[in-house]
């Protein structure tokens, strides 16, 4: 379980790091009004961030305000997201079996308690990321960006592969 895991925190870093890089050579449509989930891409990428940074805290035994990033940062810039992603990936490398078979008991934002597995909030966290990288994606087009990287998990795949 841990090795497929890790393989998709991996994947996580890498294609938030490829639009990371596109954003912050559009920054000039960071803060452009959407109709979306989230009414910017700026916006949209904080909500990525500050769902890693609440989900890496929840399994960390820590309480983080909502939403993290407008406590924890000033001006944050669009690529510290990635720094996020990677620390997510090395907590996910150094946890062990028995992390991944726990659970991690936490108070959602309306404050009510919950207890999940370990391995189903890492997947939901991951997962909920990819959900936002297509949603900035189908945004980018919307505002003209035509020449946008992929960022579908057999790219990466294909990345490893070259890399052996």
């Amino acid at each position: 379980m841990k090795a497929l895991i890790l393989q998709q925190a991996n994947y996580n870093v890498w294609a938030n790091k490829r639009i990371a890089d596109l954003l912050m050579k559009n920054p000039s449509l960071l803060d452009v009004e959407v109709k979306s989930s989230f009414p910017s891409l700026k916006k949209t990428v904080h909500h990525i961030w500050d769902a890693e940074l609440i989900w890496y805290g929840r399994m960390q035994g820590k309480n983080l305000p909502w939403p993290p990033t407008e406590h924890l940062f000033k001006n944050p810039a669009i690529d510290k997201f990635v720094e996020t992603s990677q620390e997510f990936a090395r907590f996910v490398e150094n946890a062990d079996d028995y992390f991944f078979n726990g659970t991690t008991s936490y108070r959602n934002s309306k404050g009510v308690n919950f207890e999940n597995p370990n391995s189903g909030i890492v997947m939901h966290c991951l997962n909920h990321s990819t959900y936002h990288r297509g949603q900035i994606v189908t945004i980018l087009r919307e505002l003209g960006v035509t020449e946008i990287p992929s960022t579908d998990l057999i790219a990466y795949l294909r990345t490893l592969s070259f890399n052996q």
